[in-house]
């Protein structure tokens, strides 16, 4: 939604937002340099940073530091929307993901 290199503005970070369907997680990451903030919107999931999982909501705020594996499932009935803020901003080169599990949604 908001990068640097497509904005043609100096910006400290990324801004993305993010929809995952019931029973639908992300593929476990690590952002090598950057950190990231998790902004729930809507729905409900539970987030996984470092091995340690948290269920998420409406209204909450997850920190996920750099270097920090992470992924978010959708626990709920309905989508799941979320922010998700990248400092400094996100680039591909400084993202480890994980290859999916067979059976993995």
């Amino acid at each position: 939604m908001l990068h640097p290199k497509n904005e043609g503005f100096e910006l400290g970070y990324s801004l993305a937002h993010a929809t995952l369907e019931p029973g639908r997680a992300s593929l476990p990451h690590v952002l090598l340099q950057s950190s990231e903030v998790y902004v729930i919107q809507e729905g409900r999931g539970r987030a996984v940073v470092g091995g340690r999982a948290v269920d998420v909501e409406a209204g909450d705020v997850v920190f996920i530091p750099a270097g920090t594996e992470q992924f978010i499932i959708n626990t709920g009935d309905g989508p799941l929307l979320f922010w998700c803020i990248v400092s400094p901003p996100w680039s591909s080169a400084d993202e480890q993901v994980e290859a999916p599990e067979k059976g993995r949604r």
